[in-house]
């Protein structure tokens, strides 16, 4: 038997090692992970790590298969699909060939269980193999109240390969948002740093200081595309870095912070649906089998409704795009 081989995806960067062990590797305690890397048997890339050793996006954390009786960390815990949940995740499929899946993640579904989550997406997998003989992979993740393209791959190799795309920079994101107010400056970068803070069950990003050497890189261009007095404004943002509630914390930072978003700026206005109004647009890949794939999202419902109340023009969704080299 081979080792369990899981690539870091860009929403788990800059992770502990061991806290992403325990939200990938269902059952498998503390006490267990520091017992196999004590004994080499957990491994980055191939060399030995430390519990609080911080993973990157693309690299490959191998996991030993056997694991003695008493310490065997449970099964993944996979929901019980009826036929009506079948059809409503394969109507969320943009895109689909033998190595990826890409699909329009509604607003309110998690990616991933946690703490108090039993509806994830990462349960509903196995209902996506189709003709395929491994699980569907999810290679990145957005928050349970952004909406938009998800990237799924279709067994370990391609995984790996998209995920080394992403810790290349090779990925291009594109998000829209409706934001409370408008910026000074209707487009630049922002480049602040950004540190993990856990709480009770749950994470959050806060800004840092540059001189913070615990801190991570952070990095978002954006643009406003359109503005309703000085109300609101509709931005185009795209990470260069993929920190965890990167978007919503530079944006409040710009003092104009996503409408709905009730943990970071708590932005409602009456009149508007309270959610939060972020939306993963497009995203351009170098596809697995070569070339390059780009996918649009249409706008959800309540997103959707907001544009159009504003008088703002939005553009139809695109058919996905696969471009070969040759």
């Amino acid at each position: 038997m081979t080792d369990l081989i899981l690539p870091v995806p860009e929403a788990e960067s800059d992770s502990r090692l061991d806290r992403f062990l325990r939200r990938n590797v269902e059952g498998l305690t503390q006490a267990m992970i520091q017992k196999l890397l004590r004994n080499g048997k957990i491994r980055i890339d191939g060399k030995r790590a430390e519990a609080s050793t911080h993973v990157e996006t693309g690299q490959i954390i191998s996991v030993p298969p056997i694991i003695p009786p008493k310490e065997m960390p449970k099964v993944r815990q996979v929901m019980v699909m009826d036929p009506h949940m079948v059809r409503d995740l394969e109507a969320m499929i943009l895109y689909r060939d033998d190595s990826v899946i890409v699909l329009n993640k509604p607003a309110g579904l998690a990616s991933q269980g946690g703490s108090g989550i039993k509806v994830h997406l990462d349960g509903m997998l196995d209902a996506l193999r189709f003709d395929g003989t491994e699980r569907p992979k999810l290679v990145h993740r957005l928050d349970r109240d952004t909406s938009g393209v998800l990237l799924l791959a279709r067994g370990v190799k391609p995984a790996s390969r998209l995920a080394a795309a992403f810790r290349g920079r090779d990925v291009e994101k594109t998000y829209w948002a409706l934001l409370w107010g408008v910026p000074p400056v209707l487009e630049g970068r922002i480049d602040l740093p950004l540190n993990r803070v856990e709480g009770e069950g749950s994470s959050r990003s806060a800004p840092a200081s540059r001189e913070d050497k615990e801190a991570s890189r952070a990095v978002t261009e954006y643009k406003i595309i359109d503005y309703a007095g000085k109300k609101f404004a509709w931005a185009e943002l795209n990470p260069l870095t993929g920190r965890m509630h990167q978007l919503r914390v530079h944006t409040l930072a710009l003092g104009t912070p996503i409408l709905g978003d009730a943990s970071y700026g708590a932005a409602f206005a009456d009149g508007f649906a309270p959610q939060l109004h972020l939306h993963a647009r497009r995203l351009k890949i170098p596809h697995p089998d070569g070339g390059f794939l780009t996918v649009e999202a249409p706008l959800p419902k309540h997103m959707k409704d907001s544009f159009e109340a504003l008088g703002f023009t939005v553009p139809v969704a695109m058919k996905p795009k696969r471009v070969t080299r040759g």
